[in-house]
């Protein structure tokens, strides 16, 4: 039974008993679902929105200038008014005559895929409304300007997300594909769908994370993350992984790659077609790699200082003693790229010369723009999460998680949310949204340190940030290096890269900007040939002009990489076996630490 060509399915009277046998079903969830919402732990309220002074001050300022200019809102509203009675208008025209008419300046929005959003009625009223109405906020919010940037800035971003949330898709009654489903499953979708979403919330103590990956699909160590290698090291703070070699000889000059920790280690090694781990070890070099602990309220007081001190400067020292060697080559991704340039600018001030070259991934070092992440990192969203913070002793992760999916809410939250629990699908047995998952929680000195130092106050690129008795400079980062970006990236916005790498200390500069995003653009091996690159020697100019003038390349950034970091790798020496007689194996590749899941 189907209505894929927009007319109503003939429903028997059999049919209407096992849809009504299936949905009595509900009570014994509701029960579920009754029993995990009184147990639910709450959160700060200031997680939830912004102070309602944003608003406040919007609709003064909106108000203000209706007071002055009375004509350009009644011209606003009259707009509106027109367009919501030919809505109706239309609706009842074709309530009468069973036609309608094609819509063809209606915006394209693959959430109205469905044919019945065009041919039937009901549901064609109720999307040509719905984007009336987005469009008078739209237009209602493009009028303030009596506000700084940073307001406006997170009004557009705040009334996108009511929009947003607003939509028909949102709600089963106005939902035709979840409907539908209903009427053929007989009820079991909704059954199913309810059945996925009590399992969230009794997965996350009351709080509603959708499930975006089919977690049974996947085992770390088992079907990713199984580059073979060992463990050669542990502390409180991390577990340093040697990879096997893959080829006779190596380059002497060893690499040691800092994830972040935000993050587990395995985005790098998801599967073998496009394991950068993998891939470095077949180009020739010897290859460490940190995983991180994942916090809990025990490392409260960890801070920026001990990821440097026993993270970075611990590593790099047991790896120099393993592979006997003077200098290591490192590598920082995200949060891991500007602690490794903190860590850069504490050796330079010791006198430290252990580095040979710095490679980062899509890392931010000045904060003055803040991009997507403006709405987020203003006092009232920063205090409550502090108020968390000392709540808890940790930054959770499904805080930080449901903060980076709002920046894409429609793909990452109401899409997955709309195919779980109202078509009772199952999530899809993807290795990247499993990844983006099997999230970590952060210290709590260390997230607040983070957000009030080098996001708020800048400190890095202005007066110094203030850590292990130096004052740390983006300036004392001086060693060769190169800046792997990506053109799409809406976590660390290649503009904003590029604007820090302009200011570091180095000579010897090589900036790139990858096609695609955040993690695609990184994740992206030379046997896809998927997305190319952009290079330009000169970066005394602007962002803009940088890339108006730079050459692009077909295919992946790596062979670039490898060719710029063969030149600072030295001599070929043979294979290394992990460890050696005062680092022996401590367990396989990946380790013990990946596998600790996040507390709620």
């Amino acid at each position: 039974m189907t209505t894929s060509d927009g007319q109503t399915p003939e429903m028997t009277e059999e049919h209407i008993d096992r849809l009504k046998e299936n949905l009595e079903k509900v009570e014994a969830l509701s029960k579920r679902l009754v029993e995990v919402m009184a147990g639910k732990k709450g959160h700060t309220p200031a997680l939830d929105g912004p102070n309602q002074e944003l608003f406040a001050k919007a609709a003064t300022a909106y108000w203000a200038d209706a007071w002055q200019n009375p004509a350009k809102l009644l011209e606003q509203q009259i707009e509106f008014w027109g367009k919501s009675v030919l809505n109706f208008a239309e609706a009842q025209q074709a309530l009468t005559t069973g036609e309608v008419e094609d819509d063809d300046n209606a915006p394209k929005d693959r959430r109205f895929s469905n044919p019945m959003w065009e041919t039937n009625p009901y549901f064609r009223f109720i999307r040509q409304q719905y984007q009336t109405n987005a469009q008078a906020i739209e237009q209602a919010v493009a009028s303030v300007d009596d506000l700084d940037q940073k307001d406006l800035q997170r009004l557009r971003y705040f009334s996108q997300q009511i929009i947003d949330m607003m939509a028909p898709t949102n709600f089963l009654a106005t939902n035709p594909d979840a409907l539908e489903r209903a009427v053929e499953t007989e009820g079991q979708s909704l059954i199913k769908g309810l059945e996925n979403l009590v399992s969230d919330l009794e997965a996350n103590d009351g709080e509603l994370v959708v499930k975006l990956a089919d977690e049974t699909a996947f085992q770390v160590g088992g079907n990713i993350a199984t580059t073979p290698g060992d463990v050669v090291f542990r502390n409180q703070m991390m577990e340093l992984i040697q990879y096997k070699p893959a080829t006779e000889m190596v380059h002497e000059t060893p690499i040691v790659l800092f994830p972040p920790w935000i993050n587990k280690f395995y985005i790098l090694d998801l599967k073998a077609q496009n394991s950068l781990i993998k891939w470095v070890t077949e180009q020739g070099y010897t290859i460490f790699v940190v995983s991180w602990v994942n916090a809990d309220s025990s490392h409260a007081d960890i801070g920026l200082e001990d990821y440097i001190e026993e993270g970075y400067l611990t590593a790099i020292s047991e790896v120099k003693k393993i592979c006997n060697v003077k200098q290591i080559n490192a590598v920082g991704y995200c949060i891991a790229g500007t602690t490794l340039s903190l860590t850069l600018s504490l050796m330079k001030k010791r006198g430290d010369k252990s580095i040979k070259s710095a490679t980062f991934f899509t890392t931010l070092t000045d904060f003055g723009e803040q991009g997507e992440f403006t709405p987020f990192l203003q006092n009232d969203f920063v205090n409550g999460i502090e108020e968390q913070v000392n709540r808890d002793g940790i930054l959770k992760a499904w805080i930080i998680g449901r903060t980076m999916s709002f920046l894409r809410s429609t793909d990452l939250i109401y899409t997955p949310a709309i195919r779980s629990y109202m078509m009772g699908e199952t999530p899809p047995a993807f290795d990247l949204l499993f990844w983006n998952g099997d999230g970590a929680n952060l210290p709590g000195r260390m997230a607040m340190q983070y957000l009030r130092g080098l996001c708020q106050s800048n400190d890095f690129v202005s007066d110094g940030f203030k850590m292990l008795g130096h004052k740390l400079h983006i300036k004392d980062v001086d060693v060769p290096l190169m800046a792997i970006t990506c053109e799409t990236d809406h976590i660390a916005a290649w503009k904003d890269c590029y604007r820090g790498v302009q200011q570091m200390g180095s000579r010897s500069k090589t900036f790139v900007v990858s096609e695609s995003g955040h993690i695609a653009g990184i994740v992206n091996p030379p046997s896809k040939k998927k997305y190319g690159h952009y290079t330009n020697p000169d970066m005394k100019a602007d962002a803009e002009t940088w890339l108006k003038e730079a050459d692009f390349h077909e295919g992946s950034w790596w062979p670039l990489w490898e060719a710029w970091l063969k030149k600072r790798s030295g001599k070929q020496v043979p294979a290394r076996e992990a460890g050696d007689s005062e680092h022996p194996s401590l367990g396989p590749a990946p380790g013990t630490y990946v596998l600790v899941k996040a507390s709620r």
